[in-house]
């Protein structure tokens, strides 16, 4: 399978419009807003503790990937939702309903990809938050979980 390490190797080489950013996210400290790792890569953008910031007007394909693990099953459904946000307004949301009694296991995992295709103006900043950020599995596959922009236009 592909790995952070992968796909760090393959977005070096895409021929993006000079801006990529590819980092790792971890749970947020008192926040739902999940924390940018300094792992990865981050060019003609800034990466800050929480988003990423756009240095160039454009067309960007924002995707965020993350990992998520259940170590108990609940009696009741657990609705989980990831919200990409630009300058702190909802852009793009995802709502997946997990670990219902009857399908859950002891342990239960589940990843859930993002993708946002939009245009962004110079200074626009890019960030996640998680109405659980408990659940993000930050322990085992700490580097599976990522937000990242491409430029293409």
């Amino acid at each position: 399978g592909n790995t952070f390490e992968d796909y760090l190797r393959i977005l070096q080489h895409v021929p993006a419009k000079g801006v990529a950013a590819y980092m790792r996210v971890s749970s947020p400290v008192n926040s739902s807003k999940l924390s940018l790792v300094e792992k990865g890569i981050c060019e003609a953008a800034q990466c800050k503790s929480q988003e990423l910031v756009v240095r160039e007007q454009g067309l960007y394909l924002i995707f965020c990937q993350l990992n998520f693990h259940f170590p108990n099953c609940s009696k009741s459904p657990i609705d989980l939702k990831i919200e990409l946000l630009v300058n702190d307004r909802v852009d793009r949301q995802t709502l997946s309903t997990l670990c219902a009694a009857e399908t859950c296991q002891e342990k239960t995992f589940k990843t859930l990809l993002q993708l946002h295709l939009t245009h962004l103006e110079v200074e626009d900043r890019i960030s996640v938050t998680l109405n659980h950020p408990e659940f993000l599995n930050d322990v085992s596959l700490p580097n599976e979980n990522v937000l990242g922009v491409l430029r293409y236009s």
